[in-house]
């Protein structure tokens, strides 16, 4: 199983999520975000950095988060990203419809780009749908995994910008799972979290 880290802002959805019992068991670190540049990442294989963060901790934590990518590290990023801080960062913001699914022949926008990747015998495309908050176009070379319609990219992985791994998501299931609603989120953590711990990246 591999070894991952979270970084953790002390809210009250992040600490709901990541003390949850069925996620905590693939915990191995939980680092309080202001104390992050000084934190030891020795032995951690992942790093995963939820949404939600503070802008400015973010930005300050860039440097750290790409070494560790480049040294092989595999850096999680959930949530919409309007901070410049991923890999060749290409993000679209767009209008979000938190109520699509009420509307007449209700259809999410969201498709499958890569149907057999491992991911998807842990989650199906329903686990990752909720709502979206923008797309990013991401770098040659990168693999989509969920996309809009129009190819826009919610989820994908990025093995050309560093010399580890980068998952990348528009999707929130910590805010939502940790605020108690939206269920789609907590079957995608329920699949997710195992995979990320023991699955094909």
């Amino acid at each position: 199983m591999r070894k991952i880290a979270v970084i953790y802002s002390g809210n009250s959805s992040h600490y709901r999520t990541f003390n949850e019992p069925k996620y905590k068991q693939y915990i191995d670190h939980l680092i309080y975000f202001p104390d992050f540049m000084t934190a030891s990442l020795e032995g951690v294989e992942v790093l995963l950095v939820p949404s939600q963060l503070h802008g400015n901790l973010l930005l300050e934590a860039k440097e750290k988060i790409s070494e560790f990518a480049s040294a092989g590290g595999i850096v999680v990023a959930f949530g919409p990203q309007p901070w410049e801080w991923l890999p060749h960062q290409k993000w679209e913001e767009r209008e979000t419809n938190f109520w699509w699914w009420r509307e007449k022949d209700a259809k999410s926008g969201l498709v499958l780009a890569d149907p057999s990747y491992d991911l998807f015998n842990y989650i199906t495309l329903a686990d990752a749908t909720w709502h979206q908050h923008g797309v990013f176009w991401p770098v040659e070379g990168a693999q989509k995994l969920i996309t809009t319609e129009d190819g826009g990219a919610v989820l994908y992985v990025d093995k050309v910008s560093t010399n580890g791994t980068w998952i990348i998501t528009t999707l929130d299931p910590d805010y939502h799972f940790g605020s108690y609603f939206m269920p789609a989120t907590e079957r995608f953590l329920d699949g997710f979290m195992p995979w990320l711990a023991n699955g094909k990246i």
